[in-house]
């Protein structure tokens, strides 16, 4: 699934061409992703002009004039691509969005687990968002508060910093990386994190993703920007992936295993 370092690559790609144009025309093909698409969207969104397009942990906030949003999710398989008007269609192209500039953005979703929702100005929280943890680049997100919030938790330390209540952004590929760069092995339980050591681990997530939507996330397979080409990311990673193989630091084997039924990888010698 893409996770935050691909999200926020698609935003950036998506923010040139949408902000500031105006929605002509929004047709939906079929409604039936993961939360049905409202069925008023293509009435309430024609005509508006977009504003800004945010990111809140992996999803797209596009904030249109007069303070109505849209919630976009990628889901597993989601992609949107901005394209000519004339572009031909395919197979899962779910949703368009026709600009006053001549190109549309296209939602396109094979497994459908993507979402398009519609966020009234009158509505300061939205249920998706409203529980969600800090994000890693917010000056909240630091040592101490990720001290504070590991106190007499019992879970695995990878598993605690993957969970969205307690910072966004921290998938799978990016709590190994963390982990492998803090030197703390993934199933250390995080009430035993020292406050040293999660301050070293608060800085390393924060490292680990902004390098990662530098290069434009990790390639996936079923992600791509919104130009179609994917990232590169995969070329820095140490441990994710690479059960079995030397270390790149101290040349260990790198150890596999399942983790909250997640697949995990660490190096015995650089992570204790």
């Amino acid at each position: 699934m893409p996770e935050l370092p691909e999200v926020e690559t698609v935003r950036r790609g998506l923010e040139p061409h949408l902000r500031g144009r105006r929605i002509t025309k929004v047709t939906v093909r079929d409604p039936r992703l993961r939360w049905p698409v409202p069925t008023g969207l293509a009435r309430d969104a024609a005509g508006r002009r977009i504003d800004a397009i945010a990111r809140r942990g992996k999803y797209l906030i596009v904030t249109l004039d007069g303070g109505d949003r849209m919630i976009w999710h990628l889901g597993m398989s989601g992609r949107m691509f901005v394209l000519d008007a004339a572009h031909p269609l395919v197979k899962h192209d779910h949703v368009d969005f026709a600009l006053d500039s001549g190109k549309l953005v296209r939602f396109h979703d094979p497994r459908r687990f993507g979402a398009v929702l519609w966020w009234p100005r009158d509505d300061n929280t939205h249920p998706l968002l409203a529980t969600m943890g800090p994000e890693p680049f917010d000056p909240a997100f630091d040592g101490d508060y990720l001290f504070k919030r590991s106190r007499k938790r019992e879970v695995a330390v990878k598993n605690f910093i993957m969970d969205g209540h307690i910072v966004v952004g921290a998938g799978n590929i990016y709590a190994a990386e963390s982990l492998f760069r803090a030197g703390i092995r993934p199933t250390r339980r995080a009430g035993r994190l020292t406050r040293a050591e999660a301050t070293r681990l608060a800085d390393k997530i924060r490292e680990v993703l902004a390098e990662a939507v530098e290069r434009g996330g990790t390639t996936l397979r079923d992600f791509a920007g919104a130009d179609g080409a994917s990232g590169y990311f995969q070329q820095e990673l140490f441990v994710y992936g690479r059960g079995g193989e030397a270390c790149r630091v101290c040349g260990a084997e790198i150890r596999a295993l399942v983790l909250g039924a997640r697949a995990s990888c660490y190096c015995p010698q650089c992570q204790r």
